[in-house]
């Protein structure tokens, strides 16, 4: 159970229009190391989880993404919002808004719409958390790469830093989960047999 708070986690108040960076960052919407693929898997993978701490984790990290996907949707809304239908041909974005309008649609930067295979749910909880960490890095990287596309726009590079090292602090939760599942799978079994 949680508690969803009508505000964003991080203030986003973008003061300028650039449909060419909307185009960039809404891959951490629906790209295949963005938001919406972290918050399914990670809530996925938690029923497979030998014990409750480590359920607890991906439980809290995946609603978390659930706040991010929110944070980059409003991203890249105020990034477009009053852009002309020319603004948005100009930066790559018409056969987008032909599609979808102004709406925020789950999709890559190269315009791949999101698939389920992005959710990388392998039943065995060891590798599910390897997976994690691997998907933490690679959302890390990627942050990394809009800053520099967006260096010149303060108001959008503060939430993705913040975004980063949100990163950063949920790698460092799937290694101490991936510690404790190891060590409960190398505890050995004792069986009490019953005459």
């Amino acid at each position: 159970m949680w508690l969803y708070q009508k505000k964003l986690e991080y203030p986003i108040k973008i003061k300028n229009t650039n449909p060419r960076l909307a185009k960039f960052i809404i891959s951490q919407f629906g790209g295949p190391d963005g938001e919406l693929a972290a918050s399914l898997r990670y809530l996925s993978q938690r029923f497979g989880m030998p014990d409750q701490k480590s359920k607890a984790i991906l439980n809290d990290i995946g609603t978390e993404e659930l706040a991010h996907l929110e944070m980059v949707g409003s991203i890249v809304h105020q990034l477009t919002d009053g852009a002309s239908v020319e603004e948005l041909e100009k930066a790559g974005l018409g056969a987008y808004y032909t599609d979808h309008g102004v709406d925020v649609y789950p999709q890559s930067a190269a315009g791949i719409p999101f698939t389920a295979s992005y959710i990388a749910a392998k039943g065995d909880p060891v590798a599910n958390l390897q997976e994690n960490l691997a998907a933490e890095q690679k959302a890390r990287a990627t942050y990394e790469k809009l800053i520099d596309l967006c260096a010149d726009d303060p108001d959008v590079v503060d939430p993705l830093r913040f975004l980063r090292q949100r990163e950063v602090v949920h790698f460092q939760r799937f290694g101490e989960a991936l510690n404790g599942v190891q060590e409960k799978l190398a505890q050995k079994k004792f069986y009490q047999q019953f005459n």
